[in-house]
């Protein structure tokens, strides 16, 4: 085994977690594109987002230049209750694979969401709370960051809607009544409770959803209810800022014992916890302070970074949200019933995005079953049961690891492992049973669905 004065699990202290959040746009050269107003084409103001997204969250969305933002106390107070959370060094893994990679994972999964998603969904409740709402509506792929809502809206007091992509509904009946339990109202995606919702069955009749079709419902809910606004748990820059608590916190537990990582490795579908985790790491990057390998790994079934398009396009199926300049399919692709709930969103973070582009990260995809059987690994020797979603970070992480085991490197690795997977039982049953398949879109589907972007003229 590799130096035992490494522990397993290396935790912060409360006086050490980390006070403000990070804003990686503020390092960012090429800045990444404004949403746009569907409707004029030019970038859309404070005064026009206003009426979706709470005020305050309006103003981190827009803010490229303040590199750190302040952690209101009662967020911070309410973290306590989770975090800081532990980065472990994965001896046994390493030893399983006989590597002379050091491995280490930031575990997210310790709360009773089971994933990162409560970091953004507690700052989000907190802000609608503070302008006097009634409550907020959202949409939620595995349903993890539904849950990580509701539980943060019935701490305030909050009403919680929540759309959830149909596929997941029906595979995760308990995440479902988790949501339930906390107060929330939970509704499969696409629905009849809604007009876009009623447009995609009769466009797509059976379809299992998508989260660009529950972001279009929980959009439409919101802006037709007085006193709701919308909330989102990825893709956004503001919830990027509220996700970078992981990285600050990975950071800092690493840098107490001297460890710098080569590879730094993240789950990609709208970008929540990789932009998260790769936050101060990037940022040391942008400022040429220190050089890393980054990672983005996304699901075969819908691979928006290394077979999409880097255009403006429409957050949502309903095509009612605004335009984002980011790697896409299309706003109409709807992926295949995959088990990654979380990872089925048709476009990337713009800011992430613009990293990619600008060649400041690498992305692969992966396959189902290549996933599933690196988490059946890691759960067997590690302990915990990961999400499918952490998964695909845990394949790349294996990967990297095999091939210093073939040349003798011995490079540290830094992965992201968001959550867990208990309630993804159905998806581990099927794997299990030998009934798993791997479903990936043609050159032909994705470009359908790419010949269907809106045009936007070039600044």
């Amino acid at each position: 085994m590799a130096e035992q004065n490494i522990p397993y699990k290396i935790y912060l202290t409360e006086e050490e977690m980390p006070k403000a959040w990070y804003n990686l746009r503020s390092d960012m050269k090429n800045k990444p594109a404004p949403l746009l107003n569907p409707g004029t084409g030019k970038p859309l103001t404070a005064e026009e987002l206003s009426p979706i997204f709470c005020d305050e969250l309006v103003a981190q969305e827009l803010d490229e230049t303040t590199p750190f933002i302040e952690i209101p106390e009662e967020i911070r107070n309410f973290y306590k209750m989770y975090r800081p959370s532990p980065l472990v060094r994965a001896y046994c893994l390493e030893q399983k694979l006989d590597t002379p990679a050091k491995i280490y994972y930031k575990f997210e999964g310790n709360n009773t969401s089971g994933s990162h998603k409560l970091n953004s969904a507690i700052a989000q409740a907190y802000y609608a709370k503070k302008q006097g709402l009634k409550g907020v509506t959202t949409e939620t792929g595995a349903g993890q960051w539904g849950t990580a809502l509701s539980m943060a809206c019935s701490y305030f007091g909050l009403d919680c809607k929540v759309y959830m992509v149909k596929v997941s509904y029906e595979q995760k009946p308990f995440r479902r009544e988790v949501m339930r339990t906390y107060g929330a109202s939970v509704v499969p995606s696409p629905s009849e409770t809604t007009e876009v919702g009623k447009k995609i069955l009769a466009e797509h009749p059976g379809t299992t959803g998508s989260l660009g079709c529950a972001i279009s419902e929980a959009v439409e809910v919101a802006t037709k209810n007085p006193g709701y606004r919308y909330v989102l748990g990825s893709v956004l820059n503001q919830v990027l800022l509220h996700q970078s608590v992981i990285g600050l916190e990975t950071k800092a537990a690493l840098d107490k014992y001297g460890i710098k990582p080569d590879i730094i490795i993240g789950c990609a579908g709208g970008g929540s916890n990789l932009g998260g985790l790769i936050a101060p790491f990037m940022g040391e990057k942008l400022r040429g302070e220190a050089d890393y390998r980054i990672i983005a790994v996304e699901p075969a079934s819908c691979p928006s970074f290394t077979r999409g398009t880097f255009a403006y396009d429409f957050c949502d199926t309903g095509m009612i949200c605004p335009l984002a300049k980011m790697y896409t399919l299309g706003s109409s692709f709807i992926p295949s019933a995959n088990h990654a709930g979380g990872l089925r969103f048709h476009g990337m973070s713009s800011t992430l995005s613009q990293l990619y582009h600008d060649g400041y990260m690498e992305a692969i995809s992966v396959e189902q079953t290549s996933v599933f059987e690196a988490a059946e690994m890691f759960a067997r020797v590690e302990g915990i049961l990961p999400a499918p979603e952490s998964s695909h970070a845990i394949r790349a992480a294996v990967n990297e690891a095999l091939k210093c085991k073939e040349t003798g490197e011995e490079k540290t690795i830094v992965f992201g492992l968001t959550g867990t997977g208990y309630f993804d039982l159905v998806a581990y049953q099927k794997f299990n049973d030998g009934e798993m398949t791997d479903t990936i879109p043609t050159d032909e589907e994705i470009a359908a669905s790419i010949a269907k972007l809106p045009k936007v003229p070039e600044a």
